[in-house]
């Protein structure tokens, strides 16, 4: 029976062979990158071409520098400068998943009896050899023996607990799979390591300690969700894009976690098949772990555009980061069939709707403010909404026409014409915010119940311009009445509205010198419904 003091020397030598584990990871990780010098990121800024490429770049570059953390803030830097886009990042977090799981077939092996060879050979490498190279390799193996050392010096500890009512309490609460599954989010969340986690689980096999293998499993599934927490970090001070990768990484773990999760929970006979298959514990949680981060990116990798949708919804984009945007689907590939340009350009069209929805939006709360600030971002934007048609129309026109069918030409005709109506949306919301940059105007007083009305029809304009918009990207036209009615709501409203404001005028309630902005905008607004209404019909022409 141990005393209260032996239990205390027992718990320093787990956390001092824990902290032994981690900075032996850090050596061996800083030695690889040290070798490998600005190569990874090199070859990280590269994998730009396609999801495929990125997933095999993020998988070799985290097996190679033994670290998923530092692959992903890597290309999380990139996206913060400007030089890779999210789409691209989501192959290559993939890929470092996958990647990450050569840490855990590393530390699996029992070679605890080598660790001091490793870590004399390291120090004497390290410290005796002038050249680089040599002391790189000399830290990595020093790095190694560390490791093993950290490992070997928890397990003892850690058989000893198992005898402990304590413990074995604690281990017994974690076969609920949802506590397992926190434990393990939450301390690798904190000690910023999935490899340590597993780790741990693995001395806990070595020590002797009776760890039921559905634990274990869950404990895995929270280290992948965990381990995310330093990319979320590094993410804080970065552009909003950089926060959206960082999240992409979190989602993308969450989502699978929930997946093969779900799937254990249904199937548990797959964790029987993974016992009978390998009868040593630490080798069963290792090839779940890599055989779990294999299936998931095998699912994943065909989703990547759908993921990188979620992430906008989950973190939409602000006004202002439109400024000097290009285009995001088209040009991807080369030698692209009529079919692939045409849905790629659905895709960039539906982006230029979005914008001149929001555009019309804030030209209106610049209005009502009389904020020129936010007119100025109108302006802004709708340069990039001329230059996105400009684009467009260019990949369209290039397209030769022998190689179109019918249906081919009929699908480009509209979405000409779908790109006209949007280009004069943007138009539109120019027009309205042209007056509040007038500085004579700021003299010019327009009633409230004018003000009301100008933004009381906006709102029936852009919900009818939302669900048009929706209508096109789907190619669902079962809401087209809901547009036909607000069209005709519009109509009826713009006339009456100018009736109101003349029986204002002739009462002194308005400014004289208002009619023009006045019935101006309610023009505007007028046609900004008229073209919803074009968008809308051609799915069904």
């Amino acid at each position: 029976m141990m005393s209260t003091w032996d239990n205390i020397q027992q718990i320093f030598l787990v956390f001092g062979g824990l902290s032994l584990f981690l900075f032996g990871l850090k050596m061996m990780s800083d030695g690889l990158k040290s070798i490998a010098g600005n190569r990874m990121r090199t070859i990280i800024g590269k994998a730009t071409a396609n999801r495929f490429l990125g997933f095999l770049v993020g998988m070799l570059v985290t097996a190679a520098i033994q670290s998923s953390t530092a692959t992903s803030v890597m290309a999380i830097g990139f996206i913060n400068a400007g030089l890779m886009k999210l789409t691209q990042f989501v192959g290559i977090i993939i890929g470092a998943n996958v990647g990450s799981t050569f840490t855990a077939f590393l530390i699996s092996f029992k070679i605890d009896p080598f660790a001091p060879i490793l870590i004399t050979a390291g120090i004497v490498l390290y410290l005796f050899v002038k050249k680089k190279k040599a002391k790189d390799f000399g830290f990595i193996i020093l790095g190694l023996g560390t490791i093993f050392f950290g490992l070997s010096t928890m397990s003892a500890p850690l058989g000893g607990f198992a005898r402990l009512e304590g413990f074995r309490s604690v281990l017994a609460a974690f076969e609920n799979p949802m506590l397992a599954l926190l434990a393990g989010l939450l301390f690798t969340a904190i000690i910023q390591s999935s490899a340590a986690t597993i780790g741990i689980i693995i001395a806990l096999y070595h020590g002797g300690v009776s760890i039921a293998f559905d634990t274990a499993v869950f404990l895995v599934l929270g280290s992948n969700i965990g381990t995310c927490s330093t990319a979320l970090l590094s993410a804080i001070a970065s552009n909003r894009e950089s926060k959206r990768a960082a999240l992409t990484h979190l989602v993308y773990n969450i989502i699978s976690c929930a997946i093969f999760g779900t799937i254990l929970a249904f199937f548990p006979g797959i964790l029987t098949w993974f016992q009978r298959t390998w009868h040593d514990g630490a080798r069963q949680i290792v090839m779940f772990h890599a055989l779990y981060n294999v299936a998931a990116a095998t699912v994943m990798i065909f989703f990547t555009n759908q993921l990188t949708k979620l992430i906008y919804v989950l973190m939409p984009k602000r006004l202002e980061e439109y400024k000097d945007e290009s285009l995001i689907y088209l040009g991807s590939e080369k030698k692209q069939t009529p079919a692939g340009i045409f849905k790629q350009a659905h895709s960039e069209i539906i982006r230029m709707g979005k914008m001149a929805y929001d555009n019309l939006q804030l030209a209106m709360e610049a209005l009502y403010k009389r904020d020129k600030d936010l007119a100025a971002k109108v302006f802004e934007m709708e340069n990039t909404i001329d230059y996105l048609k400009k684009e467009i129309t260019g990949y369209l026109n290039g397209i030769h026409s022998t190689e179109l069918s019918s249906a081919d030409v009929k699908q480009l005709g509209q979405f000409h014409q779908v790109l006209n109506d949007i280009e004069r949306i943007g138009d539109h919301a120019e027009n309205i915010v042209e007056h509040v940059m007038a500085e004579d105007n700021y003299k010019i007083y327009i009633s409230t119940e004018g003000i009301e009305e100008m933004l009381g029809l906006s709102d029936y304009v852009l919900e009818a311009l939302g669900i048009a918009l929706n209508i096109f990207e789907t190619r669902d036209s079962s809401r087209i009445s809901r547009v036909v009615d607000l069209e005709d709501k519009v109509d009826a409203l713009s006339e009456q509205y100018l009736k109101n404001h003349i029986a204002r005028l002739s009462e002194g309630a308005c400014d004289p010198r208002g009619s023009v902005i006045f019935s101006s905008i309610i023009s505007d607004l007028e046609r900004c419904s008229d073209h919803a209404m074009n968008i809308a019909e051609y799915p069904i022409n």
